[in-house]
Parts: structure tokens; C-alpha cells; sequence
């Protein structure tokens, strides 16, 4: 039988490998046989062919970085793992790597990629709400233009209504679902997300610092613990392979179904209080 997770002959970019998720999945993929070419700002330890640092912050960088990934050969998966987990980052930071960073390096690379390539990218169970601010998302959603785009953000933060992590990842869902029937439609290349609870990487801290112990220790966990960085790097691998071949403009909660039993009612959301 055919190993459809296999990465022979895959050039793939993983944006965000220095640590958690990203590294993890550059692992993953690179034994399945991938090259990987690795784009972060500080140089990871795991192996790679090629390494080019960035600030996912700033739009030139992207373009400049994209261009020389092209430059060197085919592109054939994206996997977006770059992200900030706010609290000591500001929420125009936080928002500008973990939402507009991403679509602006996704939509970089989609022009330089061939029918049946593949992007995933990382959102969160924190975007789980999505659906309750919906005409707010398409708001910035319709803004194309990455610098029309943080000005949205920039007001939307002057005026406080901005909470930059948990908005950020309901932006990538909601991209997601709008923009991948579109872009596989016109391109025939796919894009997902995974949406991870609570994942034991360097990040943790972070989320603790920002939300309390108390809160990540009550969160809802049916498996009965914290995934692992390689859990969800194996799920971002799975989405850019060709076992994936007919997904596109999906969601996928890996989050041990936290976020089902939460919005179906099965877990009592007041025990996250």
C-alpha cells in the first residue's frame, strides 16, 4: 500500500520552527523524507537545507523571503506556525504575526505554487467563538491591503476592543473557511488550520502568566492531559499530505474534543470559571 504521508521529493516551508509546533512538525516532516526550508527569526536547531529569517511582522520581509524561497526551487507545502502568545507582546504585535502575517505569507506563496500543493497554518481553541463576532472578522477580512489591514487594528486597539490573541485566531479560522473554498476553486491549491488546546511547548508559560494556573488547569481536557507539540505536528503534517487530498477550508479541533463538547453542551463551561 502506498504511504500517502510520505514527504519524498517535497520542498516545504515551515514558518516558526524554532520551538513548539513548529519544530516539532519540521521534524516530523523532514523524516517522512521532506526538505525543509526554514523561515523564523531566529535560527532553530532542527535540520533544514536552507534557513532565512523574518519578521512576520513586517510585509517587505515576506515578500523578500518568498522570493528567495521560490528562487531556489519549487514550493510545494506551507505550514505557518509562527505566533505570539500576548501578555508581554502588545495585542497590534500579537495580531500582526498570528493573523496578518500569515495571510499576507500565505497569499505570498500561493501565486509561486502548483495544483495539489498545500498550506496549513495554526490557529487555536481560543478562536472557537468565532462564529458570535463573525461580521467583525469579515470586516477585516475584506481588508486585502495588509497596511489597511493594521490600521484596522491599530483603531481597533486605541479604542480598547481589541484582545489581540484570542481575536487573532478566530481571524485565521475564519480565513480559512472563506478563503479555501475560493483559493482551491482558482488554484487548486488547499488550505487548512488546526485549532490545538492546551499543548505543553514553550508557550505554556505565557498562557499562564496571561490567564492563571487555575485556568489552564480547569480547562477542559476529555484525554485527561495537555497534547504534545509532536500531537499536533503530526496533525499539521496529516493535512499537508496527500492522505488530505480532498480537505481544504478546514478547521481541525485538535483539542481531544474540548471544543465539541463545550459548544454542544456536554462539558459545563461554568467549570472554566
Amino acid at each position: 500500500m502506498k504511504n500517502l504521508l510520505n514527504y519524498e521529493d517535497k520542498r516545504v516551508v515551515i514558518v516558526g520552527c524554532y520551538s513548539g509546533m513548529g519544530e516539532a512538525t519540521a521534524r516530523i516532516v523532514g523524516g517522512l523524507g521532506a526538505e525543509v526550508v526554514a523561515v523564523d527569526i531566529k535560527k532553530p536547531s532542527v535540520e533544514h537545507s536552507k534557513y532565512l529569517e523574518v519578521d512576520c511582522r513586517d510585509p517587505s520581509a515576506i515578500d523578500a523571503v518568498v522570493g528567495e524561497i521560490a528562487a531556489g526551487g519549487p514550493l510545494d507545502s506551507l505550514f505557518y506556525c509562527a505566533g505570539l502568545p500576548g501578555g508581554s507582546f502588545s495585542n497590534v504585535d500579537v495580531m500582526s504575526v498570528n493573523f496578518l502575517g500569515l495571510r499576507h505569507m500565505v497569499e505570498a506563496c500561493v501565486p509561486r505554487m502548483k495544483r495539489g500543493d498545500s498550506i496549513a497554518t495554526i490557529s487555536s481553541g481560543a478562536g472557537m467563538a468565532y462564529m458570535m463576532v463573525l461580521d467583525r472578522l469579515k470586516e477585516l477580512l475584506a481588508l486585502s491591503d495588509h497596511a489597511e489591514a493594521l490600521r484596522w487594528v491599530q483603531g481597533a486597539e486605541a479604542e480598547g476592543s481589541l484582545e489581540g490573541y484570542s481575536f487573532s485566531k478566530m481571524c485565521t479560522i475564519a480565513y480559512t473557511l472563506h478563503r479555501g473554498p475560493l483559493l482551491t476553486q482558482e488554484t487548486g491549491v488547499r488550505i487548512n488550520c488546526i485549532s490545538p488546546g492546551p499543548t505543553d511547548t514553550p508557550m505554556m508559560g505565557h498562557f499562564i502568566e496571561n490567564v492563571g494556573q487555575t485556568f489552564m488547569d480547569d480547562f477542559p481536557k476529555p484525554i485527561g492531559r495537555n497534547s504534545t507539540a509532536e500531537e499536533q505536528g503530526w496533525a499539521l503534517a496529516y493535512l499537508n499530505s496527500a492522505a488530505a487530498s480532498y480537505i481544504s477550508g478546514e478547521n481541525l479541533f485538535t483539542d481531544g474534543g474540548a471544543s465539541g463538547g463545550l459548544m454542544t453542551g456536554s462539558i459545563d463551561m461554568t467549570q472554566m470559571a
